[in-house]
């Protein structure tokens, strides 16, 4: 009897302890469960010490995504099934997947998507495997985007397809408690034959502004140069031309000076002509008839000498001179 008190009171803590742990949940943060009771939605539990009745309430089991590393450091997606339903952004990182552009061109690409869960009801009762759902609605919507796009536009536009991938996508999973942040194209792979071509595009497009930019330089060289020989040319001309004035002032100073010595000069004689009571027309008469002298042994030969026609007037005025300086 007393045996029997010991085992029926075993199996009672048992129990109870099963009990206990059955109807006590503990929440984390940023984590919560959808309770359902015989079957039918019942409560969201939020963060902390939660109470549910034993064997009537039951959390709602979900599918979601975990990431592996295998053998190689290969990662291996999978979905498990759970009941903890996780509040925080999540990322799915997608498999690259073949669309088609615009002008038929075959394409890789893959995407990173950032999620929330905002209502956890929404997430469990509107939708049958939220991970899934929303990797094919994804797929679908980045082939209907792209499908838009020409190779050349998909390429160059990545924030556009972006933009317009998070607004499709958050639209389809407002529904569903989610909320799309953000995506992310990772990497756009064309065909090697496309890539090729581009290839040989941008060598040719680089090799034109090249040339461009030769010629602009040879063009801006012969301009300054130009500008250097015009530049020249005046400064040459301007130097010329204050030469010439120079050369001019000082012949015309030069004149006037000795126009000035001249008079001075004339001046001079004219006064000791007076002074000597000769004539002044003799005088001046006479010194004429001197430098004309030298004029007349001016042979080359230094034997030859030139007499004028008219030597008879050279040789009259001889005697005036004589009788001039005898005078003085």
């Amino acid at each position: 009897m007393e045996t029997f008190s010991i085992i029926l009171a075993v199996l009672v803590v048992i129990l109870a302890i099963v009990v206990i742990s059955a109807g006590v949940k503990v929440v984390p943060q940023s984590e919560t469960r959808v309770v359902e009771r015989l079957g039918r939605f019942h409560s969201v539990l939020a963060p902390g010490l939660n109470f549910i009745v034993p064997f009537i309430d039951r959390p709602k089991t979900i599918y979601t995504r975990r990431i592996e590393n295998s053998i190689g450091n290969r990662t291996i997606v999978k979905t498990v099934a759970t009941s903890i339903i996780d509040l925080r952004e999540q990322v799915y990182d997608f498999p690259a997947q073949q669309v088609i552009t615009r002008d038929n061109v075959t394409t890789e690409i893959n995407a990173l998507l950032y999620f929330q869960i905002t209502d956890p009801k929404k997430a469990v009762y509107e939708i049958d495997n939220l991970p899934n759902a929303i990797e094919k609605l994804t797929q679908t919507s980045l082939r209907n985007v792209i499908g838009e796009l020409e190779l050349d536009e998909t390429l160059s536009s990545r924030d556009t397809i972006n933009s317009r991938l998070q607004n499709i996508l958050d639209d389809a999973t407002n529904k569903w408690g989610v909320k799309v942040n953000r995506v992310e194209l990772q990497d756009i792979t064309p065909p090697e034959s496309v890539r090729e071509a581009m290839e040989k595009q941008m060598q040719a497009e680089r090799n034109r502004r090249a040339e461009i930019l030769n010629a602009e330089g040879e063009k801006q060289s012969l301009i300054l140069r130009s500008e250097g020989e015009k530049t020249s040319k005046i400064n040459q001309a301007e130097a010329v031309k204050e030469a010439e004035i120079l050369r001019a002032e000082g012949e015309a100073k030069a004149i006037i000076l000795n126009a000035e010595a001249e008079a001075e000069a004339i001046r001079r004689v004219a006064e000791a002509v007076a002074a000597s009571k000769t004539d002044p027309a003799t005088y001046m008469l006479a010194m004429k008839y001197i430098e004309t002298l030298k004029e007349m042994t001016s042979g080359k030969d230094g034997k030859t000498v030139y007499i004028p026609y008219e030597a008879s007037s050279v040789l009259s005025s001889i005697g005036s001179i004589k009788s001039l300086f005898q005078q003085k």
